[in-house]
């Protein structure tokens, strides 16, 4: 899948590994995201996805010219997940819109679990 913005002097398409790339990037720069989640279909477990694989943690579909996107996010325990999510939303779109010029629709985002740190 790629996203295509037309204008007058042709079409762009964007492949969409580069703009998952984009989103995975943003949500990792937030305070409170551990890290991308990936969840097994099979049964159920969570794993905390490393830097190369974070944008298995991330799903984007395109309705209408908007890009959708679904993140699944592991935070930091002790953090304000509203606070995490409304800071993680805003940089995201911020950032595809900024450097993609593709309208984001909407943001859906899947708190997976929580990373506890022992001091």
């Amino acid at each position: 899948m790629s996203l295509k913005i037309k204008n007058d002097l042709g079409t762009i398409s964007i492949n969409s590994g580069v703009v998952a790339r984009i989103v995975g990037l943003a949500a990792m720069e937030c305070y409170g995201v551990v890290g991308m989640a990936s969840k097994s279909a099979k049964d159920g477990i969570v794993q905390l996805l490393r830097i190369e694989n974070f944008t298995k943690g991330l799903k984007l579909t395109v309705d209408n010219n908007r890009l959708n996107i679904s993140l699944h996010i592991i935070a930091e325990y002790g953090t304000n997940i509203t606070a995490i999510c409304e800071s993680l939303i805003s940089a995201v779109k911020y950032r595809v819109e900024d450097t993609c010029g593709v309208e984001v629709g909407d943001i859906n985002i899947f708190v997976e679990g929580l990373r506890i740190n022992n001091v």
